[in-house]
């Protein structure tokens, strides 16, 4: 056993500091990135062409309806993981470029995940272009082996993998064939992994260690989960992130799906009626949101949970939103904002720009961001 002594910072713990800058007006911020790819083989110069903004593999979040949804506005999704290997061939070999170049097939490694891959890519071919590798517990040896074998046996695909929250482990998925890892153990709105488990990794922390390993090896990453409002994504771009993958801040909209659920509440006013003083009733909507390690999406996905398993996370509702795209010129706005408060014309430049000041009585000094 031992401690580290050193802060370790999430991103309620930072702000960053505002300093003189040229960018006239946030319209002239350039949201859009291009990477090219460590380990994907591609003729094309530029393997990734868009805003670096990721819904993620979670149901509610990752459907066919939010990726054509998000697509058309330049961003990408993660699809969850549990649909049929029919419904998948059919959403890839539609042929749509935006399909291609901003959705990714999401799968577990286990032999039966493997073949369903096969299956599917067989009958899509070059229009399956990204594949997420995505478990609970990216430190398994079988993790890494299946990222070897995946990479050997495809490499015209790019590979996402995860998740990790350390150098060390993100330079191993890198070197073993992933061309983007997915950084986060627990931050998430809907994840108990921290309280269930005691496993973690302050988020903010976690993506500033494993994007300098990643880029030092020509590789990228995904900070996956713990943003709560538009200026975490800005923090998590600031720290070096090269996606931002988001779950809570994208449930609860039509494109998601799920039961919209109508509650009445008592607004603690009442009006006089001709049969006396009544109390005011509002009434607000709902959708169901689930983490993938929940009993409820145990329950639906696989019969319940194993027994010798337990829930690493919860079942809330949130706020029905309508139609996604509010919600993203909301996000979008708010990073802009913060380029202009930074000096970063491009969004690129968001992480050589920054200063991080800590905040709470017990920080008192400020350190330069990546």
């Amino acid at each position: 056993m031992r401690i580290e002594d050193d802060s370790k910072l999430d991103y309620k713990d930072v702000l960053i500091r505002p300093k003189r800058s040229t960018v006239g007006s946030r319209k002239d911020v350039e949201l859009e990135r291009e990477f090219t790819f460590r380990n994907y083989r591609s003729d094309s110069s530029a393997h990734y062409r868009g805003i670096p903004i990721m819904a993620s593999n979670m149901d509610g979040v990752g459907t066919f309806a939010m990726a054509d949804a998000l697509a058309a506005m330049g961003l990408f999704t993660c699809l969850a993981k549990n649909f049929g290997a029919d419904e998948l061939a059919g959403f890839f070999r539609d042929g749509r470029d935006s399909r291609r170049e901003n959705a990714a097939y999401s799968t577990g490694i286990t032999d039966q995940d493997y073949e369903k891959f096969e299956a599917v890519y067989q009958h899509t071919g070059s229009n399956l272009k990204y594949v997420c590798v995505d478990v609970a517990n990216g430190y398994s040896e079988r993790f890494s082996e299946f990222i070897k074998q995946l990479r050997e046996a495809y490499p015209h695909v790019v590979i996402i993998a995860g998740n990790v929250v350390t150098g060390e482990m993100t330079e191993e998925l890198m070197l073993s064939g992933a061309d983007i890892v997915k950084v986060g153990i627990g931050p998430g709105s809907v994840c108990t992994t921290r309280t269930q488990t005691g496993v973690g990794f302050p988020q903010l922390s976690a993506v500033i260690e494993c994007a300098d390993a990643a880029h030092g090896l020509g590789g990228h990453i995904i900070a996956d989960g713990g943003c709560t409002c538009p200026g975490d994504l800005a923090k998590a771009f600031a720290a070096g992130a090269d996606f931002v993958m988001l779950g809570g801040m994208l449930a609860g909209h039509d494109e998601g799906g799920g039961e919209i659920i109508t509650r009445h509440y008592k607004t603690g006013e009442v009006r006089k009626t001709k049969n006396g003083w009544e109390d005011q009733v509002e009434e607000r909507k709902f959708v169901n949101f689930y983490g993938m390690s929940s009993k409820a999406a145990n329950e639906k996905h696989f019969g319940g949970l194993k027994e010798y398993r337990s829930s690493e996370g919860r079942e809330i509702q949130v706020p029905y939103r309508g139609k996604i795209e509010n919600t993203i010129q909301d996000l979008l706005g708010g990073v802009r904002s913060t380029c202009t408060y930074a000096g970063a014309k491009k969004l690129k430049w968001l992480s050589k720009c920054t200063t991080f000041v800590k905040t709470g009585q017990q920080y008192n000094s400020v350190f330069a961001g990546k």
